[in-house]
C-alpha cells in the first residue's frame, strides 16, 4: 500500500472524509437538514415535515404534504405475512433483531414495480409507514393483544402511539414522540447510514440496505444507547445514590452509556432540544426522583471528566415516563432514521461507486506452505 495511504489511516475512520453528501450536515455546533438547522425544524416542522425534506430535498407545499401524509397512511397495514411473522418471532428476542426479520420480510411484498428513483422513494414511505405498525404489533401480541389498525387523522407519532396503546396520546407525548423522530432523523455519515450506503454500492436492493442499518444501528454504540441510558438510569432510587455510583463508575473507568460523541466536542444540541420535554413528562408522571437520578449522573459526568450527554440520555428517559418499554427505544429510532437512510440510498445510487476501501496489512510476512506432514 502507498504512503499515502498508511498517512491517511484513522482507526474507526475517525476524520477521515468517506464521500460527498447534500443530505446534512454535521459540525461542532451546528446539524442542518439539507441546509435547514435542527433547531429550526425541531421548532416549526413536522416529523412528516421533515421526511418529505430528507427524501424530496425540500420542505413541502400543503398540498404537497396534504399528498405525502395520504401516501405513508396507505402504506401503514403490513401483509399478512408480515404478521404471521411477528407472530411466530419468540417474545424474548431482541426488538431490533425482531425489525431486523420484520423489514427482511417486508420485502417479499414489496408493492413498487420497477426500479429507479422515483420507485425508492415509494418504497421509502413503504418502509416508513409500515415499521411503526411493526413495533406497535409487536408491543400488542406481546401483551396478549390484537393489534389495533390505523385510525385516519391521527399524525405519524400520533398513530404510532395510538396502535401501541389503543387509545389516542396525550399532546404531550404525541409532541415529544413527534420531536425525537425529527431529532434522530438524519445524522450524516453515521455508522448505520453508511452501512446502508456500502450495501447500496454494491447495486443491492433497497430493503437490503435498510436492514443493513438496522442490524448496525442495534449496537450500543450507535442507535442502543438510549435502551443503555435508561437501563443504567432505573437502577437508582435518588440523586445521591446515582452521584455515588458515578463517582465510583469513572473512578473504575466504567463505561456510562449516554454520554459524549464522536463529533459534538462542545454538547449534543439534540439533547438540549429534548432535555426540558423530557423534564415536563417526569412532572406530569409525577416521578421527579429520576429526573434527580438523570441530573445526579448528568452533572457528576460533567464536573469530573467535562463529558456531556449525547440526546440518547434524555430520549430515553423521555420514552420512559411515557410508559414505553425498553426493548422498543432503538426500533423507534429506526421509525425516525428509515428516512436519513432512505435519503443515503437514494444519492449513493445517483452517482455511485463502490465502496471498497484498503486496509493495513499487519499479519505475518509472505512464508512459504508446508505439507502437513512437516508442520
Amino acid at each position: 500500500m502507498s504512503s499515502t495511504a498508511e498517512e491517511l489511516y484513522r482507526p474507526g475512520l475517525e476524520g477521515i472524509i468517506a464521500g460527498e453528501t447534500s443530505v446534512s450536515t454535521v459540525e461542532q455546533d451546528d446539524l442542518a437538514y439539507r441546509g435547514y438547522t435542527i433547531e429550526d425544524l425541531s421548532k416549526h416542522a413536522s416529523f412528516e415535515e421533515v421526511a418529505y425534506l430528507l427524501l424530496y430535498d425540500d420542505l413541502p407545499t400543503q398540498s404537497q404534504l396534504d399528498g405525502f401524509v395520504a401516501q405513508i397512511n396507505a402504506h401503514r397495514e403490513l401483509p399478512g405475512p408480515v404478521v404471521d411473522t411477528l407472530r411466530a418471532i419468540p417474545q424474548n428476542v431482541n426488538g431490533m433483531d425482531m425489525l431486523r426479520t420484520a423489514v427482511s420480510m417486508l420485502g417479499h411484498f414489496d408493492p413498487i414495480a420497477g426500479e429507479g428513483h422515483d420507485q425508492d422513494v415509494e418504497r421509502a414511505i413503504h418502509v416508513l409507514a409500515a415499521v411503526p405498525t411493526m413495533i406497535a404489533t409487536r408491543l400488542r401480541l406481546g401483551a396478549g393483544q390484537d393489534p389495533v389498525s390505523p385510525k385516519p387523522g391521527l399524525s405519524h407519532a400520533g398513530q404510532f402511539l395510538y396502535q401501541a396503546f389503543g387509545s389516542e396520546p396525550t399532546a404531550l407525548h404525541e409532541k415529544v414522540l413527534d420531536l425525537t423522530l425529527t431529532l434522530y432523523a438524519e445524522h450524516e455519515y453515521n455508522a448505520s447510514a453508511f452501512a446502508a450506503r456500502v450495501c447500496t454500492s454494491t447495486l443491492s436492493d433497497f430493503y437490503s440496505a435498510i436492514v443493513s442499518g438496522i442490524g448496525t444501528l442495534k449496537g450500543p454504540l450507535h442507535g442502543g444507547a438510549n435502551e443503555a441510558a435508561m437501563e443504567m438510569i432505573s437502577r437508582f432510587g435518588s440523586g445521591p445514590e446515582a452521584e455515588a455510583w458515578a463517582h465510583h463508575a469513572i473512578a473504575n473507568k466504567e463505561k456510562i452509556m449516554g454520554f459524549g460523541h464522536r463529533v459534538y466536542k462542545n454538547g449534543d444540541h439534540r439533547a438540549r432540544i429534548l432535555e426540558p420535554y423530557t423534564r415536563q413528562l417526569g412532572e406530569a408522571k409525577g416521578e421527579q426522583f429520576r429526573v434527580d437520578v438523570y441530573d445526579a449522573i448528568k452533572d457528576t459526568m460533567w464536573n469530573e471528566k467535562k463529558i456531556y450527554p449525547n440526546v440518547d440520555y434524555p430520549c430515553g428517559l423521555a420514552y420512559f415516563f411515557m410508559d414505553l418499554p425498553i426493548d422498543v427505544y432503538t426500533p423507534l429510532f429506526v421509525a425516525s432514521r428509515v428516512t436519513g437512510w432512505a435519503a443515503h440510498i437514494i444519492e449513493q445510487r445517483s452517482n455511485n461507486r463502490l465502496i471498497r476501501p484498503r486496509s493495513r496489512y499487519v499479519g505475518p510476512a509472505i512464508r512459504p506452505y508446508k505439507p502437513v506432514s512437516e508442520r
